[in-house]
């Protein structure tokens, strides 16, 4: 089963950039990482009128879509919400998952905070919080922390902590030890 970190933090904080800059890093030393976003809104998973969108409205309890070199699955989540369940039912080829949003579920978090959002952090140690990326030193100093920019710090501290629970290489860390 991947590992699953789930990234959290106040809107505008910079979890989507920090995890794109995460992506290519891992992609880089050959990693294979997925993404699970957290959405508060509603949002139009595949295109009304067309055959998969039909499928899914006919009662298929799943429907994908396959290109030349895409796929897109549409699946009802309704008793499966929480990134591990999502991660190890659709997402089990991936050596990584990182999930943006999630504050509430249960889970391994990795908290963006920025002093110009706001210095409280939303979640806390009790919540799953493993580490924070930030410029609020001093919040949770137990915690390790990492600069906004430290993308092989933020690696380094996810393999590492993987290592603990799976078999993903270290050799696969590279970057600057």
């Amino acid at each position: 089963m991947s590992n699953v970190f789930i990234f959290v933090g106040h809107s505008g904080s910079g979890k989507t950039t920090l995890i794109e800059k995460l992506l290519r890093e891992l992609s880089v030393r050959g990693l294979r990482a997925a993404t699970i976003k957290h959405a508060h809104h509603k949002v139009e998973l595949d295109t009304p009128g067309k055959d998969s969108w039909r499928y899914k409205q006919a009662g298929a309890v799943m429907s994908m879509l396959v290109t030349s070199n895409e796929l897109q699955l549409v699946a009802d989540a309704v008793d499966r919400r929480e990134p591990d369940q999502l991660a190890q039912r659709f997402l089990g080829e991936a050596d990584l998952v990182l999930a943006e949003g999630f504050s509430h579920a249960s889970g391994v978090k990795i908290e963006m905070l920025r002093r110009k959002c706001s210095a409280a952090p939303r979640c806390a140690v009790e919540d799953g919080l493993v580490a924070m990326v930030t410029d609020v030193e001093e919040v949770y100093p137990q915690l390790p922390h990492f600069a906004l920019d430290d993308i092989s710090g933020i690696i380094r501290f996810m393999l590492d902590y993987s290592l603990d629970s799976n078999s993903i290489s270290k050799v696969k860390q590279g970057g600057d030890e």
